[in-house]
């Protein structure tokens, strides 16, 4: 295992913007800097300042005192550590949720944004579908 996956983490409120892929036109993976495209393997430079301050400004709260600590970091993951209880842990990404109908039965079914092509299973009536982004 990582350093990052055994530290304790919490996850970031702000998300990177939604972009497109400018070849094949499908969702990019969130996050900034240099993105590859899932479907077509493009790559693509994402930079997005507004974003980045407001990681740097970001407040959150050390998972061990508690203690609001203004981030400080303009990318993520970030390693922080407390300035209170001197504690470690990663400020992970935000992972955006969308909410989409079942096609059969309209259930409001709540799922991480991701791209590709998802095949989906209505836990209430078992339709099974599939959900592009």
């Amino acid at each position: 295992m990582s350093d990052e996956e055994t530290k304790p983490g919490i996850e970031s409120r702000i998300p990177a913007p939604d972009l497109s892929c400018p070849k094949c036109n499908n969702l990019l993976p969130n996050g900034l800097g240099i993105i590859t495209c899932v479907m077509c393997k493009t790559q693509v430079k994402v930079e997005h300042e507004g974003t980045r301050r407001k990681w740097r400004e970001e407040k959150i709260s050390c998972p061990e005192c508690s203690k609001v600590l203004v981030c400080g970091v303009g990318k993520r993951p970030a390693n922080l550590q407390c300035s209170a209880c001197q504690a470690h842990f990663v400020l992970k990404p935000n992972r955006p949720k969308i909410e989409i109908s079942c096609p059969s039965c309209d259930r409001k079914l709540r799922m991480n944004k991701r791209p590709g092509v998802r095949e989906i299973s209505c836990p209430a009536c078992e339709a099974v579908f599939n959900v592009s982004f």
